[in-house]
């Protein structure tokens, strides 16, 4: 039994698990890793070799650079330098797929300019290299790569000291001081992923119940901070408080209670898994009584390690009402499960979104130039698509503006058709055949030109009711403003050349959305015909039917 006192207050229950709960339990891991959520020892070792390599690769990074400004053999090869991992591969919930989250730690004399030159080329050389993205102006500068079949994430961090040992960890907050705040922000997510671990009863029984959260939340498309949504982090402090709520309970359980208890939280009281702390540091924690900023967090859920920052910041008010609504579809689904009217099937049931709304927004942004080019140009605009959702909402007749979690891309061959042409069709279900018929590049078209796509969703919930001295009676949406305001911030981007970078915005009808965002096997919805059955009950069709007026928007 569980003795030690987690968490800011003391638990709701230490009592063991009953027969039924562990039962319970076996079918969930059960239903765990018939989907896929486990992976192969093989796979595992392999993740294992290619950190053991980057490794080698950082210590060489630093030895490069080192020599670059002058230093001797000997203190080149001494300056060291690490890796570290966070996110999902170092709290252990990582499947088939996933990436890993990698943190280089350097000593005080390389520079954030080294990673992006030296340690970039190093990469590029090495023959496992499929792709490779740097974005040195992100708030978090990152280099992505696909390196031997594995999607890396690559940030860096200099510490103010001048070697870095093998055996080095990042638990002593002294090393966090002279340090810009690039730096800090990088660091943060070694030091955060590294508390929870500690900060967690049953390590076992967090990492399986943080697996089906993680699931249920992508399933139903409530998983990416930079859509307004909870990211991976988050998710794991929401899960690990309830398992310091019930540091004896089994993953079912927990799974159950986080279900219960975040459809009944007081919002916005924060989730801490531990009381804020103070530090060596002057800069920012998260106070809510002193910067005005914090309070405007709606569902703020607070980093544990020094200094604490809410990992939830970007959660906006229609993310908020959508994330509650399906915490509340949850509770439904857990109270049928422990019935035994449900199953673990049913909670992961795949979500709605291209059934749920009549109206869509889809974002199409395009580069004329290489995949490397648009991986930026999308980049920049995605993490952008949070501040035309914050416009949209404040809108006359919007109720909701849902971003969509994941974009769709895809690259054609420009050949004798105009770029112009491939944006328009782009998109809509109308444009489809034309697109179908562009050629794809393989691996021999390199030095064609190559138009690379990619298109968001943002659904609308709209709700406009009928005006005395209009024409028609209805009043019409205008969502210029905030689509027009969205272009100047997207064309407003340090790399943006209208020569090869594009966007636009389409209002696309829930009937009009192309092919490819429903999944295989998934039925579309189809016009409503007054040749149509009188016994289709579909729920998707009822809602679109229900929904309102057109929309005039910017294009």
């Amino acid at each position: 039994m569980s003795t030690r006192a987690y968490g800011v207050t003391d638990p709701i229950s230490t009592a063991n698990p009953t027969p039924k709960e562990n039962l319970l339990n076996d079918s969930l891991i059960s239903e765990l890793k018939n989907r896929g959520s486990f992976e192969s020892e093989q796979a595992t070792k392999k993740r294992v070799e290619v950190l053991s390599l980057f490794q080698k690769m950082v210590q060489e990074f630093v030895y490069i650079a080192s020599k670059n400004k002058n230093m001797s053999d000997g203190m080149a090869r001494d300056a060291g330098g690490k890796v570290f991992t966070f996110g999902s591969y170092r709290l252990g919930v990582y499947g088939p797929g996933s990436d890993i989250d990698t943190l280089v730690v350097v000593p005080k004399h390389i520079t954030r300019e080294d990673f992006f030159n030296v340690f970039e080329q190093i990469i590029r050389k090495r023959p496992e290299l499929e792709e490779i993205a740097a974005v040195p102006d992100a708030y978090v500068p990152i280099i992505k790569i696909e390196f031997d079949g594995i999607s890396i994430d690559l940030i860096q961090a200099t510490l103010n000291v001048p070697r870095i040992p093998i055996d080095m960890t990042l638990d002593d907050k002294n090393l966090l001081k002279n340090i810009d705040e690039k730096d800090l922000r990088s660091l943060n997510g070694t030091r955060v992923t590294d508390e929870i671990l500690q900060l967690v009863p049953k390590p076992t029984v967090f990492k399986h119940a943080l697996r089906c959260i993680k699931m249920w939340a992508q399933q139903r498309a409530v998983y990416g901070n930079i859509f307004g949504f909870p990211g991976g982090v988050a998710w794991a402090m929401l899960v690990a408080r309830i398992c310091q709520l019930y540091p004896n309970a089994v993953s079912a359980v927990i799974v159950e209670k986080f279900f219960n208890i975040y459809t009944k939280w007081n919002w916005p009281q924060p989730v801490l898994l531990k009381p804020i702390e103070d530090g060596p540091l002057q800069v920012r924690v998260w106070n809510p009584r002193l910067y005005p900023h914090d309070r405007q967090h709606r569902m703020p859920v607070i980093t544990p390690a020094y200094p604490s920052m809410c990992a939830t910041h970007n959660i906006t008010s229609s993310t908020q009402k959508f994330i509650l609504s399906e915490l509340e579809r949850g509770s439904e689904m857990m109270t049928q499960i422990g019935l035994g009217k449900k199953s673990w099937g049913d909670l992961f049931e795949r979500h709605d979104f291209f059934y749920r709304y009549k109206f869509y927004l889809c974002i199409v942004v395009a580069t004329v130039s290489t995949d490397e080019e648009h991986l930026k140009w999308s980049g920049f605009v995605e993490s952008r698509l949070r501040q035309l959702v914050l416009k949209l909402e404040v809108t006359d007749g919007v109720e909701l503006a849902h971003p969509y979690v994941k974009d769709f891309s895809n690259s054609y061959l420009v050949e004798d058709n105009k770029t112009e042409d491939i944006i328009n069709a782009y998109g809509t279900l109308q444009g489809e055949n034309f697109i179908n018929s562009l050629k794809k590049p393989t691996a021999e078209d390199k030095e064609k030109k190559q138009i690379h796509i990619t298109k968001l969703f943002v659904g609308l919930d709209i709700k406009i009711s009928k005006t005395a001295g209009q024409p028609d009676g209805i009043k019409k949406l205008d969502i210029q403003y905030p689509c027009s305001e969205f272009y100047s911030l997207c064309k407003g981007w340090v790399s943006y050349n209208e020569e090869i970078h594009q966007i636009q915005i389409k209002n696309v009808k829930l009937f009009d959305l192309p092919n490819d965002v429903y999944v295989e096997g998934e039925v579309r919805p189809k016009k409503v015909t007054k040749k149509r059955k009188k016994d289709d009950k579909s729920d998707q069709l009822k809602r679109a039917k229900s929904a309102p007026v057109p929309v005039n928007s910017a294009t």
